[in-house]
């Protein structure tokens, strides 16, 4: 996230203000601009060009603070969702915000990265589309089919994410993380194609193995022995698909922490500037972790990034992040 400021009073804003606690202007955010903008008496934006601009339907619903181009309509981030939680289901309406927050960071994250997001207006059109779904009455499996992104929206809930999470030993587990992974799936199918289809076959393996079987593989005999050596995770180690996803998620986690640390005077390296990821991650992101880590420590909190960056994983990363670049 970069550092947001009041275009009235230059106060420090955050990416979800709706209102400046400073000299209290009704704000919105440009997605065109990329930036938080301060609302007229009416509600409204007028953008350079005389556009008219009007904050998401949703704003009640979910916080959402986004524009949108005509009233009462939802904004570009919004109508991603294809399916919310019905008015009568409460825990999930509380639970809903904090998937829709996770989504309009990962929006903002993808447009800066110059990858396409397209809302999907059939199934299997190629565009996207997020099934946000409650689990008080139906079980919700996370993931992603032909562009759909199904999140259950109880990992929205601190308390329930955290039980799964040393459930299943897992070093992390976040709504936007889920948002990541989910949407690297997608990526996949969009980025590797052709020949570079092959060069990823090449780094992450056969992704034409029986995806139950190697599922059902995992979880009954765990992850290969030594598998630090060559995945970022043990849920990567179940079948290439979730290797990618795994792997892209990273991408994103590494470049957009660099990122807000360069908003914020913590570090003073531009990400784009590097050709190589891998010289990123080993130039900027190791030695920012590693103080980042400690600075939880101490707080009393555990490790921001727990994972370690093997050899193989670099060589993993830096080839998600060749495909972003190129897309």
């Amino acid at each position: 996230m970069r550092a947001f400021s009041c275009r009235i009073c230059d106060n420090s804003l955050f990416f979800e203000n709706s209102v400046c606690v400073s000299c209290g202007t009704n704000l919105a955010f440009s997605r065109a601009e990329r930036d938080i903008v301060p609302l007229g008496d009416d509600g409204t934006y007028v953008d350079a060009d005389g556009a008219v601009w009007h904050v998401c339907v949703n704003l009640p619903l979910s916080g959402c603070t986004w524009l949108t181009s005509a009233p009462g309509t939802q904004c570009s981030s919004c109508r991603l969702t294809r399916t919310r939680p019905n008015d009568e289901d409460l825990e999930g309406l509380s639970q809903y915000p904090v998937a829709e927050r996770a989504k309009r960071h990962l929006v903002v994250e993808l447009d800066e990265l110059g990858l396409p997001v397209r809302e999907q207006e059939s199934e299997g059109d190629g565009g996207l589309a997020f099934d946000l779904l409650s689990s008080v009455d139906e079980n919700v499996v996370i993931g992603h089919q032909d562009g759909v992104i199904t999140i259950d929206l109880a990992e929205g809930d601190d308390a329930h994410r955290e039980k799964v999470r040393v459930e299943l030993a897992e070093p992390y587990r976040t709504m936007l993380g889920h948002m990541r992974h989910e949407i690297g799936h997608y990526y996949e199918s969009v980025l590797a194609v052709g020949d570079d289809l092959d060069r990823v076959r090449e780094v992450f393996g056969d992704d034409t193995l029986d995806y139950q079987a190697e599922i059902d593989r995992h979880y009954s005999e765990g992850p290969p022995e030594g598998w630090e050596q060559d995945y970022i995770s043990q849920y990567a180690t179940m079948h290439p698909f979730e290797d990618f996803a795994e792997t892209f998620a990273h991408v994103l986690h590494i470049r957009d922490t660099i990122g807000t640390a360069r908003a914020y005077g913590l570090v003073t390296v531009d990400p784009d500037a590097f050709t190589s990821f891998r010289d990123l991650v080993t130039g900027v992101w190791v030695p920012l972790s590693i103080g980042l880590n400690q600075i939880n420590r101490s707080m009393g909190e555990g490790d921001l990034y727990p994972f370690v960056l093997p050899e193989t994983v670099l060589d993993k990363l830096e080839l998600v992040a060749d495909l972003v670049r190129s897309a």
